[in-house]
């Protein structure tokens, strides 16, 4: 938690010393009530008191039970906002972090502990903030206060008042013992909850067609009572306080009474009156001892699932980048568009062979680099490395002549338009998803985005659409088939105009002319522009400058077409398998 309160900023705490203001003042106006109710009650036993008397410490009374309330509400308006400050800073550091994350980070800490980290902590954060702020000032401040009132009054009242604290101290400490393991396990079992119900939602056709239903119910109902189970032993335990506390209250307050009247009975005629009032003021004081533990109960409930919230926060806000930004942010582009491999191997985190190794080829301006191999041969992970989504185990991956590394991300990836395997599309309308590259000062016209669909050969469909390049796109593209998401993603990165364009299996979808129109378009549009295009499909590749072919994550065979077909045993065996004779 003490991580998480260094983010206060200096305007947040002059909120917390304005609070502070207000709670001493509204623990004076509460500690001032038993005084004036003491001298009412003085004045109702004493022979020709007025009423205007008993009237004006009424409305003395009445004046500090409206001035408390005041302060408490002030206390309650800067805490919340205070609170709220903190929260608004925590998400920003968090999403900005996790914006910065490669997909190693993501990975370890997953797509759905991300959502909760974000939202669920917290939230958890802000309540302890807005709630502690108040409970934790004020409970110490009204304790030691009141103690400080009734310590001199009798040591009868007394023991009895210290007698009830020990056994709260004592419930307390057994609730501590016992609930906060169990409130600790919340956070992680949230996220548990989390994936699965996000797991199942996002797979919910494939649920559906498989009949899954039932195994997906009992996968949720299984975390769901694991959840459920925590919080029920947690909050059994819990529940001992609130009725711990009402009967420690009852009780203390009827036994300064009982022991006040033996006391009363037993002393001098003369000073019974101020021994009566002195036993309203002390039962009074007593009460608001008591309530100070009451009010750090409240904490105690609500501190140990945001001290796990607040550490989890951290870990994210705290992790170190695999992926550094390089300092380079312009370059005179002497070599513009050219992509260079120097023996490059890869391995992925926490995995015991390289996945690639030892790959070299180079990819000139303008030229069109095909990689084909089997399924798990390295494609992927090779050009993942070019805009560094991860970085080479060892070797180099130049960029128009400089190292990736060098580059600022933002630089690297405004040179690069990228379309991934998987084709992502945003919520908004057919032109916010292809204009998404509209950054850093790239204006992307209408014209652009109507140029951009008709390379990728979605014109066709678009202007089908409600509202044509208006038209309304859903979350994750689902209101669109699998070819056209494919064709709108790759759409998207001609928008740009980068100097590469990298392919990752993006024509899987299309059906063959729709694929051979759109590579005849880039070939006439985009000639410039280098293209690397990962496929499965000989007929996608078999024009390309250069082909590129890898059998368990090294380079088994490089040339035209025509000479593979001659020298490489691994692209003969997959062009067997898709053309005939007389096509090969």
């Amino acid at each position: 938690m003490i991580k998480v309160l260094k983010y206060i900023n200096k305007k947040q705490r002059l909120f917390i010393v304005i609070s502070i203001l207000f709670i001493v003042l509204q623990v004076w106006l509460d500690l001032k009530l038993p005084d004036y109710m003491s001298n009412i009650t003085m004045l109702v036993q004493t022979e020709g008191s007025k009423m205007s008397e008993i009237l004006t410490q009424g409305s003395y009374m009445l004046l500090c039970a409206l001035g408390s309330m005041i302060a408490a509400i002030i206390v309650g308006y800067f805490a919340a906002r205070v609170a709220a400050g903190v929260a608004k800073t925590l998400r920003e550091k968090v999403y900005s972090k996790t914006l910065d994350f490669s997909m190693e980070e993501i990975n370890k800490f997953s797509t759905a502990s991300l959502n909760n980290r974000c939202t669920n902590d917290i939230t958890q954060v802000q309540t302890l903030i807005a709630m502690g702020l108040q409970a934790i000032i004020k409970a110490p401040i009204m304790a030691i206060w009141a103690v400080t009132k009734i310590a001199n009054k009798n040591w009868q009242w007394t023991l009895a008042t210290g007698i009830a604290v020990f056994v709260l101290v004592i419930i307390l400490a057994i609730t501590l013992i016992f609930a906060l393991p169990r409130f600790r396990k919340i956070q992680g079992l949230t996220d548990n909850l989390n994936r699965i119900t996000r797991e199942h939602l996002k797979g919910v056709r494939v649920v559906r067609a498989y009949n899954a239903e039932k195994y997906q119910e009992e996968k949720f109902d299984k975390a769901n009572l694991e959840i459920t189970n925590n919080n029920l032993v947690a909050n059994k335990v819990m529940a001992i306080m609130s009725p711990g506390m009402t009967f420690i209250n009852s009780g203390l307050t009827l036994l300064v009474y009982w022991l006040g009247a033996y006391i009363i009975n037993e002393a001098n005629i003369n000073v019974r009156l101020e021994i009566f009032s002195d036993m309203v003021v002390f039962s009074n004081y007593a009460m608001q001892v008591i309530m100070a533990f009451m009010l750090l109960n409240m904490i105690f409930i609500l501190l140990p699932r945001a001290q796990v919230a607040a550490k989890r926060i951290c870990e994210v806000i705290d992790t170190n980048l695999t992926i550094k930004d390089g300092n380079l942010k312009s370059t005179i582009d002497a070599r513009r568009g050219t992509v260079e491999f120097k023996n490059v191997s890869f391995k992925y985190p926490e995995a015991s062979d390289n996945t690639i190794s030892n790959i070299s080829f180079t990819a000139n301006k303008g030229e069109t680099i095909a990689i084909i191999g089997a399924t798990g041969s390295g494609k992927t992970t090779l050009i993942n490395l070019i805009p560094r989504f991860f970085d080479v185990t060892s070797g180099e991956v130049l960029v128009d002549g400089i190292n990736v590394k060098d580059y600022s991300l933002e630089e690297l990836h405004n040179r690069i338009g990228y379309v991934s395997q998987k084709s992502i599309l945003f919520s908004g309308s057919v032109f916010s998803n292809v204009a998404y590259g509209d950054k850093n000062g790239l204006i992307i016209t209408k014209n652009d985005v109507k140029e951009a669909l008709d390379i990728a050969q979605a014109t066709d469909f678009v202007e089908k659409m409600d509202g044509k390049y208006d038209a309304t796109i859903s979350q994750g593209g689902t209101n669109v088939s699998g070819g056209q998401k494919q064709r709108i993603s790759i759409a998207r990165a001609i928008a740009r105009k980068p100097e590469i364009l990298i392919f990752d299996d993006s024509f899987s979808a299309l059906d063959y002319r729709t694929d051979r129109n759109l590579r005849s378009k880039l070939d006439e549009k985009v000639k410039d522009v280098t293209k690397i295009i990962v496929a499965q499909r000989i007929g996608t590749i078999r024009f390309a400058d250069q082909i590129i072919v890898l059998e368990k994550g090294e380079i088994v065979g490089k040339g035209k077409h025509e000479e593979l077909l001659k020298s490489c045993s691994v692209y003969q065996e997959i062009a067997n398998s898709q053309l005939s004779k007389e096509e090969l």
